[in-house]
Order: C-alpha cells, then structure tokens, then sequence
C-alpha cells in the first residue's frame, strides 16, 4: 500500500470555503466521488444542496480516506487506492466537481484550484508516524492563538489541543471519539498505530516537530 499527502489550494491564494456551506458540499463530494462508477444523481450535486446524504448507499470505493483538512484556501488529504489509478480519478472528480458547484454558485468562471493537487509519497517512519498529526494541527495556523503556539508562546500544548477540538472540518474529532463525518474516512490504518490518538497529538504538541515540518507545507 501507498500511502500520499495530497494537498491544493485556491488560485492566486483565494479562498476556496466561504461558509460553512461550501465547507459541508466538499466534505459530501469527499463521499460521492469516492466510487468506482461515475456519480449519476445530479440532484446531490445541485448548488443549493448544502449538507451530506442523511442514508448512504453502499459502494465500491476507489480510494481510502485516512485523514482530511479544509481550511479557507486550501485542503489536505491522505490517501491510499484501493484500485489502481483510483487516486487520480478521485482527486480530478473532487477538484473539477467541487470547481463547478463553486463556480456556479458565485456566478464566477474559469479556474479554481492553482494547478494539479500535490502528491506526496509517504516513505519514511518518521513521515508516517507525524503526518496525521500534521494535518490534524493545520487549523492552529489559522487560529486566535496559532502565531503565539508556533512561537511557544501558549502556556501548554493543551491549550492548542482546545483549538482542534473546536474546529468541525477535519477527520480530529472521529479519530477522537467524536462522530464528525466517519462516513467519508477509514481510520483503521492509524488506530491500530495509535490506540490513544489523543495522547499521541498532545505530545506532538508539545514537540518541536510540530512547529518546525516544512516539506509537507504550502505556502499559504
């Protein structure tokens, strides 16, 4: 198994999520296109359908979704296929689908992603064992207290951990006991490394790897 660090962001830095609204269609698009045929139902993908399918109907998924982020400009995701060339057909259904909702929806045309999403190839035990928490930590960045937590400037790296928990639009809170959107995610491959996934984040808070990872970065 591959395991990839995919990550894109807004053309000339734009934002990408204006409300929640947005936020809750990418997240729904995360599950549909995440399927070996091609999604049919064009009213899911309708501009005014805001939120996620109340019951979901079994399907063959193309890829496994072991973590995700969407922050104002940009997303992160780690994936691994389940069938081959399933990761480059997700991540174009995803970014093309969720441009023409977006577009649509702002009455605006053209392109909205910067480019092909990045992949990273995740090759290294170090790079496995920080790269969940990484993506789970982004929302610090751009939190009240995230300059003053990459500076080592709040009282305790419990205080960064009140910030994830607050913050709805990652898989943080599934993978702590909190049923966000487990629909979309397998967590099975980390559980299994992690068997207190929130005693494993505090301590990469309160670790320098946390404020000092640069090759998995955008620049914002």
């Amino acid at each position: 198994m591959e395991l990839y660090h995919v990550l894109n962001r807004g053309v000339d830095k734009r934002t990408l999520f204006l409300d929640d609204k947005d936020r809750a269609r990418f997240v729904h698009d995360m599950w549909e296109f995440n399927d070996i045929e091609d999604a049919k139902n064009v009213w899911y993908r309708a501009p005014q359908y805001s939120g996620l399918r109340n019951h979901y109907m079994e399907k063959e998924r193309i890829i496994d979704l072991h973590a995700w982020c969407i922050m104002g400009n940009h997303y992160h995701l780690l994936i691994s296929e389940r069938v081959d060339g399933g990761l480059t057909k997700f991540i174009r259904r995803l970014n093309v689908g969720y441009a023409n909702y977006f577009n649509e929806r702002y009455k605006r045309k053209g392109t909205l992603f910067q480019g092909r999403s990045k992949k990273i190839l995740i090759n290294t035990d170090p790079h496995f064992l920080h790269i969940l928490n990484y993506i789970h930590s982004n929302p610090l960045d751009f939190s009240r207290d995230g300059k003053r937590w990459r500076e080592k400037k709040l009282p305790s790296a419990t205080d960064a951990l009140k910030n994830l928990e607050k913050y709805k639009w990652s898989s943080y809170l599934d993978y702590t006991g909190t049923h966000n959107f487990p629909s979309v995610l397998t967590t099975e491959l980390f559980s299994d490394v992690f068997k207190d996934y929130k005693k494993e984040i505090l301590s990469f808070l309160q670790s320098n790897e946390a404020r000092t990872i640069k090759e998995y970065q955008l620049e914002y």
